[in-house]
């Protein structure tokens, strides 16, 4: 598990896996990693597509507050509820729905109940913000 910035484990239990999980030509078992989850906030990288990579997230709870400061970040419901927090607004998201957070928008995602997500963004962005 990867430490969050500025706390603990304990603070921030997330368990964030950043190596790819998945080479290409090969078969990219989502629900192999999600019932094997028993992670609240839970991470990991599938594969990479040119620049970028796709990430499956199983969440239950609320992430803190940031930004990506060069990077737009994508989510991408499978099932559950997922609510992405902006300054302004909530957006709220249920299964097959998806929504793009603009680089430098500071957001929040929540997950009221365990919900699993898929994520696309940029290979070298920092999954905890800038």
């Amino acid at each position: 598990m990867a430490d969050a910035p500025g706390g603990s484990q304990a603070a921030y239990p997330y368990a964030t896996h950043l190596n790819i999980e998945f080479d290409q030509l090969e078969l990219v078992d989502v629900q192999s990693l999600v019932d094997a989850c028993t992670d609240q906030w839970y991470n990991q990288t599938l594969c990479r597509v040119n620049d970028s990579v796709v990430r499956l997230g199983v969440m239950q709870g609320e992430y803190h507050w940031h930004k990506h400061d060069h990077d737009d970040e994508f989510f991408y419901v499978i099932e559950g509820h997922f609510l992405i927090d902006l300054e302004d607004r909530t957006i709220d998201l249920g299964p097959r729905q998806g929504f793009v957070v603009p680089r430098g928008v500071v957001h929040r995602t929540r997950a009221p109940e365990r919900a699993v997500i898929l994520m696309v963004e940029n290979a070298g962005i920092v999954p905890t913000g800038d």
